[in-house]
């Protein structure tokens, strides 16, 4: 084996155990960028909604928020950008969607709350965001969200912004996909 070769071996033999932790460390990396941010992904879905009914709550407002990654070519809004709610109670928002384009397509929407310490006190019971949305072409819908903010939320956050990306997952390499764009179905 030459010199060349075993320098090379040498940083491999390095890089793969340091990509390796790498892996385990972008957990808690992850963890603190959405603390530092405010962006979070980490929204709560609650197997026991009655338990998390509250008579006294305040009010407080949500904002809602939509984005489209930059190959998503939807359309997608919420259908009220702002609602006034009260913590401890049931609330349903909806999102309007579209599928412009001429060919079926499969998205999926990512949450984000913030301020991120709100996120521990909004609890999705039933979500849009759950579940991956498939639109034939030109087909339109509306996705709701129920939700129910905790009275536990501090009482120094008055407003949520509860902000929702979606995403084109759309796997082009399936059957169905090949022949529907193709119109050999």
């Amino acid at each position: 084996m030459n010199k060349g070769s075993k320098k090379t071996l040498t940083k491999l033999i390095i890089a793969v155990p340091l990509m390796f932790a790498f892996g385990f460390a972008l957990v808690p990396l992850y963890d603190v960028f959405c603390e530092v941010t405010g962006l979070n992904g980490k929204v709560f879905q609650s197997e026991y909604s009655e338990s998390l009914i509250i008579d006294d709550g305040r009010s407080i407002s949500l904002q809602f928020i939509s984005t489209n990654n930059e190959n998503m070519p939807w359309t997608f809004q919420p259908s009220k950008e702002v609602m006034k709610i009260e913590t401890g109670k049931y609330h349903t928002a909806t999102f309007f969607v579209k599928n412009t384009t001429n060919k079926k397509m499969v998205a999926q929407a990512v949450p984000s709350v913030a301020p991120s310490n709100a996120a521990a006190h909004l609890k999705k019971l039933e979500c849009f965001c759950f579940e991956q949305q498939e639109l034939l072409p030109g087909e339109e819908a509306t996705l709701p969200v129920k939700l129910l903010v905790s009275n536990e939320l501090p009482s120094n956050i008055k407003n949520i912004i509860l902000s929702y990306t979606i995403f084109d997952i759309t796997d082009y390499n399936d059957e169905s996909l090949a022949h529907h764009e193709t119109g050999m179905e």
